[in-house]
């Protein structure tokens, strides 16, 4: 759906940082006395960008339901420095009915940057309806969304059995294809997190064969780590043993 024409602010050698990354940095004072929420709620609606991106990421840090309209509608803005911090507001202070916009604004919006933060937003709504576009990102979205995406699928555990089940199959198809190892690396640890919360069932028996297939094959070592990790997270008895037969004919 996207390639890595779809955003100049992203380039290869920064495209894996944070949507916030290049944004001042709040100070140390303001860590310690949190933003006025009055003030921040009647700067979302100021006619200045920066006043209403400030405004916006202060609600990574307040938490008001009051906020959501507003965070909702500067998805929209024009300004993709105030949609990204949007994103990140309404990531904080997660709401049902702030699902489909997200979903709405991740179709269509060609900042990297700021789909970035919508998978990250959309993660931590642990709602159903986010599976199918967090899926579709980390299958064909450019690689630092993917990387997101795949860190938020692990989220469906905290949603259902069958959100579990829909989301094992883009993540083996990420852990095994993918050209990035960041976005490999960040599968085994999400498939790792719901391998936890499977029965022994052919999705879960698939799921650790992917993981024993990366920890043995993958080229890179971060990888591997990752994927190690994962299988001695959910214990495996075939991971487990795997693991304990290369590591004595010093493989690893």
């Amino acid at each position: 759906m996207y390639d890595e024409d779809d955003l100049s602010l992203l380039d290869a050698g920064v495209e894996l940082e944070s949507p916030l990354d290049h944004i001042e940095p709040l100070t140390a004072e303001s860590e310690v006395v949190r933003p006025d929420p009055e003030l921040m709620l009647a700067l979302l609606e100021n006619p200045q960008s920066q006043q209403r991106m400030l405004a916006a990421r202060a609600f990574c840090d307040i938490q008001d339901q009051r906020a959501i309209p507003h965070l909702i509608r500067l998805l929209t803005d024009n300004c993709p420095l105030v949609r990204v911090s949007a994103a990140y507001g309404i990531g904080r202070n997660p709401r049902k009915d702030a699902v489909e916009p997200l979903i709405t604004q991740l179709n269509r919006d060609f900042n990297g940057y700021v789909r970035k933060g919508i998978v990250w937003a959309l993660g931590n709504c642990r709602d159903r309806r986010s599976l199918v576009p967090l899926t579709d990102a980390l299958r064909t979205d450019i690689s630092a969304v993917r990387l997101w995406a795949a860190s938020a699928l692990a989220q469906m555990a905290g949603v259902s059995y069958e959100a579990v089940v829909g989301a094992i199959p883009a993540l083996i198809e990420a852990l095994v294809q993918d050209p990035i190892a960041a976005v490999r690396s960040n599968s085994a640890w999400t498939i790792g997190q719901l391998c936890k919360e499977l029965p022994s069932n052919v999705v879960y028996a698939t799921a650790i064969d992917a993981l024993i297939q990366a920890f043995a094959e993958d080229k890179d070592l971060g990888v591997r780590e990752d994927a190690k990790a994962s299988l001695l997270g959910v214990g495996d008895p075939r991971g487990l043993q795997l693991i304990e037969t290369l590591e004595q004919e010093g493989w690893f």
